[in-house]
């Protein structure tokens, strides 16, 4: 065995013992201690950000950029799997068919060739590294999820992301040429001559540039945006808003899936309650146990995801007085006990936390939002239309999801596409970069005044609730509008505030920026501020993609145009103030 595996397999072995230790990896990054510039500089450390740093060619300094701790991300929370055709009933061709029909017509074929035709050889690379998915004798075990023809989702048991992420953190931390720089904020991309030259940063103190000879976007989605969301607290869009503010074409910013089935009880997380639960044969049903999924759709609780959140919405909204605080139930007492023990051990204890015990009773679950569809355009081999970015993961649009995102298919973008970069070619960048210099030399000090604004947390109260109930499982023009007028305004108010105005002077002047901060819970104030920035950025660009495709289709349901139109088989785009339609796909 390779010892690349051996070490992947001790790590997953004992990943809970590896997670204790792994605070102590995760120190804020001194500036002092960096080169002028890194090679590649990937921005976020999931699944995407991880893989990629390892497929890039070993010469290359790599930096990795992660705004909290290493083993925080929304891979980290990925429960149901990883799909690759690899059963001898299946086939790629059928996994292209349902990625395809998932996609409501807005796929781009090339796109879902590649993603499915690699995901062999990126699951061999995994098992090789040591991830421990779970096995029936010497195969490994496939399981079946919504809107799949065959079963083809690996796993483990309901954890796959975090024995995923758990070895590409080995994996990454053992390499020589890959630095990680951990609670750092970038703040924006660093542009000249009309190509991406690096990033602007803050971190402890210190806000500075560092330059690169590519940057890669893997931020993850903008979960944060809504009010009930999958996602943790860390994925507020910043790759997307970034890249807008850089003039970087994004695509299908009004895609949104919901997942169905989030834990639903007072005071407790949206807890995702996996797809793979009903598709062990779980039952979602109501107050009266009726399997009410059937009404609308023939594959009931197996029915692609956006059909299954409208339904349950619909059902809660004709059968409750408050539809928004309501739940149904799903019951996995039609599972098998032990199936259920070596299937959701994760589900099981989280689920008893909360007083829900799932061998006993059903689980009380409504929507959230779980995944962007939309994001950054990026081709097959993950360039944006920026010279030297890139996208993977969650934050790029590259085609694969269309309309409506196929069970288990985002883990796999991540390695597929992160995977495109290992024929890297860097075009040579001036040296030297104004990366890390000893505190005495900086330019200029700013004073960042605390408490924080009040602005800024009513703001990042307020804006998710507006969201939720604007942009939502179901959309309609007027309140898309109002909502449009509101965010505006809240945009011109933070523009306003006083640590915005410094903040931004300090941005405009890249080349020569080299700061010191001083001030109260600076960090915490710089990270603040900069997520409700992004958070306002995507959140005006989505409800604005959102008002402009007048039709229903895949994520996006219009209450007021509830049919798909053939002249809306095509993408929303979105240039700087520009919105408008692709040609037809």
């Amino acid at each position: 065995m390779p010892a690349s595996s051996r070490q992947g397999r001790f790590f997953i072995r004992f990943y809970p013992a590896f997670y204790y230790f792994l605070p102590f990896f995760e120190l804020p990054v001194s500036y002092s201690d960096l080169p002028d510039r890194f090679d590649v500089l990937i921005v976020g450390g999931g699944a995407a950000g991880l893989y990629t740093a390892l497929c890039l060619p070993s010469h290359l300094q790599v930096g990795l950029i992660t705004k909290d701790k290493l083993s925080l991300s929304a891979s980290d929370w990925a429960q149901g799997g990883i799909a690759a055709a690899i059963a001898p009933e299946d086939s790629p061709t059928l996994h292209i068919e349902d990625t395809l029909k998932a996609g409501a017509g807005l796929c781009e074929p090339d796109a879902v060739k590649l993603l499915v035709e690699r995901a062999p050889e990126c699951i061999q690379r995994l098992v090789e590294m040591g991830v421990g998915f779970d096995r029936h004798g010497e195969s490994l075990a496939l399981t079946l999820e919504a809107a799949h023809s065959r079963r083809r989702v690996l796993h483990a048991a309901d954890t796959t992301g975090r024995a995923m992420v758990t070895t590409l953190i080995a994996q990454v931390l053992a390499r020589k040429n890959i630095q990680v720089l951990q609670q750092t904020v970038v703040l924006d991309l660093w542009l000249a001559n009309d190509r991406c030259q690096g990033v602007i940063l803050a971190t402890g103190f210190e806000l500075v540039g560092l330059k690169a000879g590519a940057v890669v976007l893997a931020t993850g989605g903008g979960g944060q945006v809504y009010a009930q969301t999958t996602n943790p607290a860390l994925s507020t869009g910043d790759g997307v808003a970034m890249a807008w503010r850089a003039g970087a074409q994004l695509r299908d910013l009004e895609f949104v899936q919901f997942h169905p089935t989030a834990l639903t009880k007072p005071g407790a997380p949206r807890f995702l309650i996996s797809e793979a639960v009903r598709g062990e044969g779980a039952h979602l049903v109501d107050a009266q146990g009726d399997r009410f999924a059937f009404n609308y759709h023939p594959q009931g609780e197996l029915a692609p995801r956006d059909v299954v959140s409208r339904a349950i919405f619909n059902h809660l909204q004709a059968t409750t007085e408050d539809p928004a605080t309501s739940h149904v139930w799903l019951d996995l007492r039609p599972i098998p006990a032990e199936t259920i023990r070596y299937r959701f051990p994760n589900i099981i204890q989280v689920c008893q936390q909360w007083g829900v015990d799932v061998f006993q009773e059903p689980i009380p679950v409504a929507p959230a939002a779980h995944y962007w569809m939309g994001g950054i355009t990026a081709d097959t081999a993950s360039r944006t239309t920026i010279p030297g970015l890139y996208a993977v993961g969650e934050t790029a649009s590259t085609g694969v999801h269309g309309a409506n995102r196929l069970a288990s298919n985002s883990l796999l973008e991540c390695l597929v596409f992160g995977a495109q970069l290992a024929s890297l070619e860097l075009e040579p960048i001036d040296r030297p970069g104004s990366a890390a210099t000893q505190p005495e030399e900086f330019a200029q000090v700013l004073s960042i005044a605390a408490p924080l604004p009040d602005f800024i947390t009513h703001c990042r109260q307020e804006l998710p609730r507006l969201m939720w109930q604007s942009a939502g499982i179901c959309r309609e023009q007027t309140v898309l509008d109002q909502a449009i007028i509101q965010v505006e305004h809240w945009q011109q108010e933070f523009a306003a505030l006083p640590l915005s105005q410094t903040l931004m002077q300090q941005l405009q002047s890249t080349e020569n920026l080299r700061s010191r901060i001083t001030g109260t819970d600076v960090e915490q104030t710089l990270r603040q501020w900069a997520e409700l920035r992004n958070l306002l950025d995507i959140a005006a660009l989505m409800l604005k993609s959102a008002a402009f495709r007048t039709e229903s289709r895949g994520g996006h349901y219009r209450s007021d145009y509830p049919q798909p139109t053939a002249s809306w088989q095509a993408h929303t785009l979105v240039e700087s103030q520009r919105l408008y339609r692709s040609t037809p796909v």
